[in-house]
């Protein structure tokens, strides 16, 4: 079940604002839930600690995950993803700016449906995020999830 939330994984302040700018640009009216951190993330994803009480039933369409995050990586909680039943099957992009070949590599292992390395400018960062929302919030067929 999905209410069309966003999760945006990402700890650069600035790189949180360039994203929400450019999904508002490109006109992505999916609610955006911004997690900083690895923890904070799979609070959010798992329904616990800050957001103990939120229906855990209701998972996000897209996880925008960053790699380099505090307390927790992102290939962490990619793997803690995958390896649970409830969370499998949610559609991950990784959004870094990391050009670490491993990186890519341990993404892909640990079953990222996309990696995405972040353009330098606004213009550039736009335009892929276009091309994000129109494969995976428009033409990608969702798993049902939770069947």
């Amino acid at each position: 079940m999905s209410d069309n939330v966003i999760l945006l994984v990402e700890d650069n302040p600035d790189d949180e604002l360039l994203t929400l700018r450019a999904l508002k640009k490109n006109n992505v009216l999916n609610r955006v839930v911004v997690a900083r951190d690895g923890v904070e993330a799979l609070e959010y994803l798992f329904a616990t600690g800050t957001h103990a009480g939120r229906d855990s039933e209701v998972l996000p369409q897209l996880v925008l995950l960053d790699l380099k995050l505090p307390k927790v990586d992102g290939l962490e909680v990619l793997r803690l993803m995958r390896s649970d039943e409830r969370t499998r099957l949610v559609p991950v992009v990784i959004l870094t700016s990391s050009t670490e070949r491993q990186d890519m590599l341990e993404g892909y292992g640990l079953g990222a449906n996309s990696y995405v390395r972040k353009p330098v400018n606004f213009v550039q960062f736009t335009a892929a995020v276009e091309q994000l929302k129109s494969y995976w919030l428009v033409l990608n067929e969702h798993p049902p999830i939770g069947a």
